[in-house]
């Protein structure tokens, strides 16, 4: 590599500086790239001439399809902030899991029918897999006659190893790890498929895969969820004679519909047809476009503006437009552009979280204190009104079937005073609220602390760096303790629409940890703990309710809003389906003609 190369390398986000295999298609491939780029640039802030503008009608397709079409060829044109990683084992964020859907396929996976994207469907496999009795292990059977882009085969030993690699936490960063908690051996612990030293690699000893369609899971403890766990982009399959370890983000070997061809920090990523999909061994994605172009790296501002001007079709980031996009929807009513825009809430909830263990949060009357001094209202003002945020009090998604009626209660100060009074503190007391150092954080935290204020509950709001924040500032016990934190404000999303994931990682006592804690509360009660436990192997949502029922009663966590989002179509965009769980279009089923 020379040296004008090795600069280009060093320009490129990490995912992208392993040199691809299919050197053919270097030179070609990005030169393609740009034009289309450039040619989709073009248009101005009204609009092209030749950019036709799709008829809708608002949130059509939330429930629905927006502008339906079964109409196959030209490009998709897509924005995105910064990629975390084009390796399916290794990203975390829901959107590139959107944009894995075209080129990953899993056991399981999300339904791209309207109204019920969070359900979950067969992919590779040919059902949603068979528990035993005892809710100990799962089997699922592979469908036949599905390939990688290099033709072979997938069996159930691909699907095992590309799980595999979750369990390599020294190459495989930055991923989900429920696989490790599910399947690893206590006392024998598996340490991934590149410290196996045996020629014959027989692996993670949980998996079985009697012949090359079957794969049984035997599980730690009953998991109802474990198909949802089979549906990350991180247990898809990966062909072990393909893999590069921490490279292997380079140039990710397809197993959906199209394949990635080209990495470039100015054009983006290109994914061209792969040949080898055959699409009747999928029922979920459609393939409409020949290719899709991803720009990456932009702000909510420049990619706002990119699908105003018709040079985008659709943004995967799951963060909606931005203010000025949404306020120019407020001014007018008339606006064409409203015929554009679904409104959706994404599960993602601001919460008060009390840990239990700093005084005088230590004392459940003192956090019924502050429970019952907020003001929800106020609160989604400083989020941007009921366009932004809708109110919540219960610890449950909108968007989560089975759940209790939220009343959505006012503040109380008579009720905040009471509580001061049996806690012992009638005067009210001192506590530090931490909070990610982000505008609309900190002015939440702030609303917070002045509500708590009017009945005596002095609070210093101190903001602490969002990129620390969950890791080792909040997320570290010591931390929370040492600092004296007793309010901490957070926003908490499940990695899958089920009670059990947004739930027990926040109240199950035997999940706090010392780094990476999402228990902010640090809420241990062991009647609790066996609650979750018959929760989990009823995979009931009134086993979930009582599990809720019995942490209201504490008052270790104080829910304000859960954030609303308004997801804008291209101009040319069809075929637009909103997939809940990743708070964007579905990516599997999107076209442009």
């Amino acid at each position: 590599m020379d040296k004008t190369e090795e600069r280009q390398g060093d320009r490129l986000p990490a995912w992208a500086q392993k040199p691809p295999r299919r050197r053919i298609l270097a030179a070609v491939a990005v030169v393609v790239l740009v034009v289309v780029i450039a040619v989709s640039c073009g248009g101005g802030a009204g609009g092209r001439a030749d950019v036709p503008v799709v008829e809708g009608t608002p949130d059509a397709g939330v429930t629905g399809v927006r502008a339906p079409s079964t109409a196959t060829g030209e490009t998709l044109r897509v924005v995105s902030a910064e990629i975390d990683s084009l390796d399916p084992q290794r990203s975390y964020l829901p959107g590139v899991w959107n944009l894995m859907r075209l080129y990953t396929r899993t056991l399981v996976t999300y339904s791209s029918e309207p109204g019920r994207t969070g359900e979950l469907v067969p992919d590779l496999a040919t059902d949603l897999g068979t528990p035993s009795e005892d809710g100990l292990s799962w089997t699922f059977t592979l469908r036949e006659g599905v390939l990688f882009e290099t033709g072979r085969p997938i069996t159930s030993r691909d699907v095992k190893y590309g799980i595999e690699r979750s369990f390599a936490s020294d190459v495989i960063v930055g991923g989900p790890t429920y696989v490790v908690d599910l399947l690893d051996v206590p006392g024998n612990e598996y340490a991934g498929p590149y410290q196996e030293e045996t020629p014959d690699k027989l692996g993670l000893p949980t998996i079985e895969t009697p012949d090359d369609r079957t794969i049984v899971f035997r599980l730690r403890a009953p998991q109802p969820d474990l198909p949802f766990v089979m549906a990350l982009p991180s247990s898809s399959p990966v062909p072990i004679e393909s893999d590069t370890g921490a490279g292997y983000g380079g140039d990710p070997v397809s197993s959906g519909p199209y394949a990635i061809t080209s990495v470039d920090q100015a054009a983006g990523i290109l994914l061209e047809r792969n040949p080898a999909w055959d699409p009747t061994t999928d029922d979920v994605r459609t393939a409409l476009p020949d290719r899709v172009v991803v720009r990456t790296g932009l702000n909510g501002v420049e990619r706002d503006q990119a699908l105003l001007a018709g040079s985008a079709d659709l943004d995967i980031t799951g963060t909606g437009v931005q203010a000025a996009t949404t306020a120019r929807l407020d001014a007018d009513e008339d606006d064409p552009l409203r015929n554009r825009v679904d409104d959706t809430t994404t599960g993602s909830l601001r919460l008060l979280a009390l840990p239990t263990d700093v005084a005088p949060m230590d004392n459940p009357h003192c956090r019924a204190a502050v429970a019952a001094a907020v003001d929800r209202a106020a609160v989604q003002e400083q989020l941007g009104g009921g366009e932004n945020a809708v109110r919540r009090s219960v610890l449950w998604p909108r968007g989560l079937g089975g759940g209790p009626e939220d009343t959505d209660p006012g503040a109380d100060a008579a009720a905040a005073r009471a509580s001061l009074e049996a806690c012992g503190m009638p005067e009210g007391f001192s506590t530090v609220l931490a909070v990610a150092d982000t505008q609309t954080g900190v002015q939440v935290a702030e609303e917070v602390a002045a509500q708590l204020g009017e009945v005596g509950i002095a609070v210093e709001v101190r903001p602490l760096s969002a990129t620390s924040f969950y890791a080792t500032d909040v997320g570290d016990p010591a931390s929370v303790d040492a600092n004296g934190y007793g309010v901490i404000l957070a926003t908490w999303t499940a990695d899958f629409p089920t009670p059990a994931s947004f739930l027990a990682p926040l109240v199950d006592g035997r999940s706090i940890r010392s780094v990476g804690n999402t228990n902010y509360a640090r809420f241990d009660d062991p009647a609790v703990n066996g609650l979750v436990d018959a929760a989990r192997a009823s995979g009931d949502s009134a086993a979930w309710q009582e599990v809720l029922t019995a942490v209201d009663a504490s008052a270790v966590y104080v829910p304000l809003a859960e954030t609303r989002v308004q997801l804008l179509a291209g101009q040319r965009l069809r075929n637009a389906v909103v997939m809940q769980p990743y708070s964007g279009y579905d990516l599997a089923t999107a076209g442009v003609r």
